[in-house]
């Protein structure tokens, strides 16, 4: 066993992904992950960004390195909005959570007053 030699394997992902997509089903499997894709995304992004570790976020939240992996992965696991809060927090940010309308790709939506106290009292502010 001591004689073997690393040999890494080369790995197009583009490649498997186009070839795997092709396949019935799959195509569709990946489309509707794609929410929990763009949140893990944003999880492993604001961690980077605070230069911390797992370890140190869970050990800010009061909880383990196994449940910040679970909650960094794409699976079952769907978080709870106070979970992500106490994940932002850790990490120094904020959570904004938007419902966007299936309108015109070009066309704003007005803000109301009314929104806009609602959006300030939603991150703490009054």
């Amino acid at each position: 066993m001591a004689d073997l030699e690393y040999e890494p394997i080369s790995h197009d992902h583009d490649a498997f992904l186009e070839k795997a997509l092709k396949r019935k089903g799959c195509s569709e499997a990946y489309d509707g992950l794609e929410d929990e894709y763009l949140l893990v995304r944003e999880l492993l992004g604001a961690r980077m960004r605070a230069g911390l570790t797992q370890e140190e976020v869970a050990a800010s939240m009061g909880t383990t390195k196994s449940a910040i992996s679970r909650l960094e992965g794409v699976g079952k696991h769907s978080p709870s909005v106070t979970t992500l809060k106490k994940y932002a927090q850790a990490v120094g940010c904020d959570v904004e959570i938007r419902l966007v309308p299936r309108s015109a790709p070009n066309k704003r939506v007005q803000r109301t007053p009314e929104s806009a106290r609602l959006t300030r009292e939603a991150r703490g502010r009054r």
